[in-house]
């Protein structure tokens, strides 16, 4: 199910309920996406190193003080990638020609499924996982640099495994979709922020 105060937040409904015409036109929104949309994830577990501040998980060597923080005492990783398939942007795109109002609808209703599924994933690796988990982290978070992207999606095979591929400038397609890995611990220690927790940009539209 999407989570429709989460597709309300990310309209910019933070303070205020939207009017009884965009109240119905979001039921009908989600209520398509719920019909279309194809949820699809792939993982992969792999030990990782960390020496000279140098990260490495199979044959990536990844520069991040960020990563680094929140891979503190990890000795795995769990490498993940989700989506929940391209019906979305036939939807956002067709309605770009009739309802801009839709349109945008669906951009939020979208965004709240990914999140919301990629979280049932993370709630899968903890299940699975032999230690802790750390919070997971994405390319982009900090100085994670995003063009690791590129490294997901070889290692985890995304065009064969779930249907993602990467542009040029490094967008994933279908757009609703998330990588990811989850750093695991033989010991608990104090998690490190994630999200809207972690990122500097306090004035974003979209930050809980």
């Amino acid at each position: 199910m999407i989570d429709r105060k989460e597709t309300e937040r990310y309209l910019g409904y933070m303070k205020v309920r939207p009017d009884a015409q965009i109240d119905a036109r979001i039921d009908a929104c989600i209520a398509q996406i719920e019909k279309t949309m194809d949820c699809r994830s792939v993982k992969r577990y792999e030990p990782m190193t960390i020496e000279d501040e140098t990260i490495r998980i199979a044959d990536m060597e990844i520069h991040s003080q960020s990563l680094l923080r929140n891979l503190k005492d990890c000795t795995s990783v769990c490498l993940f990638a989700a989506t929940i398939g391209p019906e979305i942007d036939r939807l956002i795109r067709r309605a770009e020609i009739v309802s801009m109002t839709d349109a945008a609808i669906y951009q939020a209703a979208g965004a709240a499924a990914i999140e919301s599924y990629v979280d049932q994933v993370n709630q899968t690796i903890i299940a699975e996982a032999d230690g802790y988990c750390r919070p997971r982290f994405s390319c982009g978070y900090g100085d994670f640099d995003l063009h690791h992207q590129r490294d997901f999606a070889r290692l985890l095979n995304l065009p064969k495994t779930i249907g993602v591929t990467l542009t040029d400038t490094l967008l994933m397609q279908p757009s609703k979709s998330v990588t990811a890995l989850v750093g695991i611990s033989p010991k608990p220690s104090h998690c490190i922020l994630q999200g809207c927790e972690a990122c500097s940009r306090t004035d974003c539209t979209y930050r809980r």
